[in-house]
């Protein structure tokens, strides 16, 4: 699981059959020089907040789509972690 902030969205309106309904967001890491990546977001964040991101099978098992091509899913949105976030 990694932090990461929200910096954006994506629009897809052809997409696998599994993903219908998605919302998808770019998030960047906040640690190491990771690249931003998609993520399946069905909490609801926005742009502009920090959120706990889970990867691989995790990501489809948090999200509840364990059968969906998904490599990676906000799980959560974090309230307080100043000190960990740059």
């Amino acid at each position: 699981m990694i932090i990461g902030k929200v910096i954006g969205s994506v629009v897809s309106t052809r997409k696998n059959e599994n993903l219908v309904g998605s919302k998808f967001m770019i998030v960047e890491p906040v640690e190491g020089d990771a690249k931003k990546i998609i993520a399946v977001d069905n909490i609801g964040a926005g742009i502009g907040e920090y959120v706990l991101v889970a990867l691989g099978s995790a990501a489809r098992i948090g999200c509840g789509k364990e059968t969906s091509p998904i490599d990676a899913a906000i799980v959560g949105i974090i309230d307080d972690g100043a000190n960990y976030i740059k």
